[in-house]
């Protein structure tokens, strides 16, 4: 039916003068088309006769050569015609044995190849077993089926491997990112000591990087070339269930072979995600000095100050981390009742500032002024607003231009105080400070005479500042850690890279401690600070 059809469609598209396929077809008034060769030719030709001059040569209907019209939807058919005979004459060459001008109806298992029934009878298919083309090419399409679906699934597999070498890549250079970062700001704050080494680790890192960024790479470009023959097999595998049987089945054990042995792997081992942090190396008592610091500023803590005594002479700033003593001195007479109070006011601005609870302000002696008649409280002292049973814990104090100053820890509830009769000038030198002991509940560092650093060391005699400390920089900020359970209370040089300038060990405390600090007789304020101040 299909060959009927051809055959009709072929006279259809025959030039009745040359009987080929029409070439640049012109279309006569009367319908009928020509190549346009053959046409030209037709109208220059001399006739016999004046009737058959320019006149159609089927149906001899008279035309004007100058009304010939090109039929271009004709001519398209015509070009489809001739791919389609063109196709046709290809398909059945190929499907002919080129050594024996048979058909290939057989395939022979053994090679995989498709004959003729003479090669089947031939000394090179002796004895081989073969099988009609149609009887075996489901078989073979259903085999290629699968082999698609798993290159397929091996071309899948190959963007996931390639996608977890890019994520390899962005974390890799994300953690040296990272790591440089935490080596600089280390380095940086001992530029000076550690900045050759700084440089030395620095080229490590960047080395290692370059190392592992090129076997990536390396890695990475041998996944493309495997993928390009994946790509490739693909291909030959989708042309082939596309063409005919006998082609789909040529040489097919070879391409099957390939398909099989075809697996996407990484050549080289995955670098190992990387775990390590860096460590700074031991080079200097600074070093680890600045190290001990940052370990125990992971304790830091938030408070505020609060007055000890109910009427001290301390303002407190409304964020309650800062504390002064107040510049307006309120003198009392002992023998007199309120009435007839008098007082002697400075200046002093109150509006970022609260009076410590009470709201009366300290009181100061001035004998060379004043005489005996005045009453005396010397005690400027302050508590943080933590109760500390249990745990790690890290402040920081401002006291930078301060001439006199005390703080560390103390116990909530301490033992009684006894001293000892003193005369005056031994009493506000000695016995103000006799209680400030481990003995007592306190434990903590100080700053007497401007220059003077101690310890508040546990002492039989009237001054316990026995323990002189030498610092060689003064401190501005003082850090103060505190580790219950171990029973330890350190000090540390925040100025001077977290020296350590004092530590309480084995103290075994028996009962709640909270912050303590002391302004002493210095107007200059003391504060708390922050982490990111």
């Amino acid at each position: 039916m299909a060959s009927e059809i051809l055959v009709n469609l072929y006279e259809e598209v025959t030039c009745p003068i040359c009987l080929e396929l029409l070439r640049e077809p012109l279309s006569l008034e009367c319908g009928h088309s020509f190549c346009q060769a053959c046409i030209t030719m037709n109208s220059q030709k001399p006739t016999s006769s004046s009737e058959d001059e320019n006149s159609c040569p089927l149906c001899r209907i008279r035309y004007q050569p100058n009304n010939l019209r090109p039929n271009r939807h004709l001519a398209n058919i015509v070009e489809r015609f001739r791919e389609v005979k063109e196709h046709m004459e290809e398909g059945q060459k190929k499907h002919v044995c080129e050594r024996h001008g048979e058909k290939l109806l057989l395939f022979c298992q053994n090679d995989g190849v498709v004959i003729c029934w003479l090669c089947e009878r031939s000394q090179e298919h002796k004895g081989h077993k073969t099988l009609l083309v149609e009887e075996i090419a489901q078989d073979y399409k259903v085999k290629f089926e699968e082999a698609l679906a798993r290159l397929k699934m091996e071309q899948k597999k190959a963007e996931n491997l390639k996608n977890d070498i890019r994520e390899e890549k962005a974390s890799l250079k994300s953690q040296i990112q990272a790591e440089i970062t935490t080596v600089q700001k280390e380095f940086n704050s001992l530029r000076v000591i550690l900045a050759n080494e700084e440089h030395k680790e620095l080229q490590k890192l960047q080395k290692e990087e370059e190392d592992c960024l090129h076997k990536l790479d390396e890695d990475e470009q041998e996944l493309v070339q495997q993928s390009q023959l994946v790509g490739n097999l693909i291909s030959d595998l989708e042309r082939r269930l596309e063409a005919s049987t006998v082609e789909m089945l040529q040489d097919v054990n070879g391409i099957l072979q390939r398909s099989i042995h075809l697996n996407m792997r990484r050549s080289k081992l995955s670098p190992k995600k990387r775990k390590v942090v860096f460590q700074a190396p031991d080079l200097s008592g600074m070093f680890q000095s600045f190290r001990d610091l940052t370990d125990v500023q992971c304790y830091w803590v938030n408070m505020t100050l609060e007055p000890i005594e109910p009427h001290s002479g301390i303002v407190i700033s409304k964020d309650g981390i800062q504390a002064q003593l107040i510049s307006t001195v309120v003198f009392q007479p002992k023998n007199t009742n309120n009435g007839s109070r008098r007082a002697m006011k400075g200046m002093f601005h109150t509006s970022h500032w609260k009076i410590a609870q009470g709201g009366v302000p300290g009181r100061q002696v001035i004998n060379e002024k004043l005489g005996s008649s005045w009453s005396v409280n010397n005690d400027y002292a302050l508590r943080g607003s933590l109760n500390i049973n249990s745990g790690k814990h890290y402040w920081e104090v401002n006291i930078t231009r301060k001439t006199a100053w005390a703080l560390g820890v103390h116990y909530i509830k301490r033992p009684e105080v006894k001293v000892e009769h003193f005369d005056d000038d031994q009493f506000s030198e000695s016995c103000g400070y006799y209680g400030y002991q481990s003995q007592h509940g306190y434990w903590g560092i100080g700053l007497r005479n401007q220059s003077e650093y101690i310890a508040f060391e546990n002492s039989h005699h009237r001054n316990p500042w026995d323990s002189i400390l030498c610092l060689n920089v003064p401190p501005c900020r003082v850090g103060v850690f505190l580790d219950y359970e171990s029973g330890t209370v350190s000090f540390f040089n925040v100025t001077n890279h977290g020296f350590l300038i004092y530590k309480f060990s084995n103290l075994g405390f028996s009962q709640t401690v909270c912050p303590y600090f002391n302004l002493m007789n210095c107007e200059v304020p003391m504060s708390l600070c922050s982490p990111s101040s």
